[in-house]
């Protein structure tokens, strides 16, 4: 099924081994009564809707087209609906709860529904922790391995810093296969030029190439959002090659978004010192300086950002530390 196509129900179809599988995983009802045990009453604060339909978690699985050989970086897991489903496919998972409740009694879900054996390392590591400030030294001494992908209904009001941070201290990752607000993840996947293109689809092309992966229904999740949702999809590749590097890059890119009605000479105004150096940096890049920043591709932006380096002697970044939580964009 192309990117961009509804999750249909013949995309569901899976054979007599699937549909055997489907018992092992969380369905409504079980959702529903694990939450009441738990005295977890899902919370927009922590961005918390379970997904409570099983077929829709295995063909998320599907779509990400994780195997054996794959260590899954999960961000969110919940009650573990998701969870579950991955372990049916890959090697192990890496999962990221930040709610201490949910966090403890992952392990003891998985143990209930698949067994002792895929409870705890390597095939299941829960990291109680924040996502954005999680480190790389944490996930990878978790005990499942080093994740290859990232596969997460992500929280909506932290989606895009999630993605973003992720994909920056975990270069391991080759591919994302990430749930979000419909809207959020038409702006990831927009192309220049587009009204939906902005900061995060400029900084998520910097790591690869993203594409919608499908729609989700509110109806599949408990609570229900007061929005549908959508799948995106992204290939890891080596990011453009810039003598300015990544951090300078990005600076460019929030300085011309943050005004974005204005032409690229007055919005990176205070980036470069003034209007006219602006512009000569601009031209120095090969672009025009009349455009507005929803023109460039990421390549435009590296060109702007290594003009910087020559044109108006902005300082080249220092040796590369940690990553920092990038603007909500």
């Amino acid at each position: 099924m192309p990117p961009g196509c509804p999750l249909s129900e013949s995309d569901a179809v899976g054979g007599a081994q699937e549909e055997a599988q489907q018992r092992s995983l969380l369905g409504p009802s079980d959702v529903r009564a694990l939450a009441t045990r738990l005295g977890v009453r899902p919370t927009k604060t922590l961005g918390q809707n379970f997904v409570t339909d099983a077929g829709t978690v295995q063909r998320i699985v599907r779509r990400a087209g994780v195997g054996p050989e794959d260590v899954v970086l999960e961000v969110g897991p919940g009650l573990g609906s998701l969870t579950l489903a991955l372990l049916e496919r890959c090697a192990g998972v890496v999962a990221v709860e930040l709610d201490p409740v949910l966090a403890a009694e992952l392990p003891r879900t998985v143990a209930a529904r698949r067994g002792e054996g895929d409870a705890a390392p390597p095939r299941l590591a829960v990291l109680g922790a924040d996502a954005l400030r999680v480190s790389p030294e944490e996930v990878l001494g978790a005990g499942a391995g080093e994740p290859t992908a990232l596969v997460a209904n992500l929280p909506y009001n932290v989606a895009v810093p999630v993605l973003l941070v992720l994909l920056e201290r975990l270069p391991g990752l080759r591919s994302a296969l990430v749930m979000v607000q419909s809207e959020v993840a038409e702006r990831l996947a927009a192309e220049p030029g587009s009204r939906a293109y902005g900061v995060p689809s400029v900084k998520a092309a910097w790591y690869g190439d993203v594409a919608r992966a499908g729609s989700v229904g509110r109806t599949v999740f408990w609570p229900a959002p007061n929005v549908d949702s959508g799948l995106v999809a992204l290939v890891r590749r080596d990011p453009p090659a810039s003598r300015a590097g990544r951090e300078a890059v990005f600076a460019v890119v929030d300085a011309a978004f943050a005004q974005r009605r204005k032409t690229l000479r007055a919005a990176l105004a205070g980036w470069a010192g003034s209007p006219a150096r602006a512009e000569e940096a601009l031209r120095a890049a090969g672009v025009d300086p009349s455009l507005r920043g929803e023109r460039l591709d990421v390549a435009g932006f590296v060109a702007v950002a290594d003009a910087g380096l020559d044109v108006l002697g902005l300082a080249a970044p220092g040796p590369r530390g940690a990553a920092s939580a990038p603007r909500r964009a």
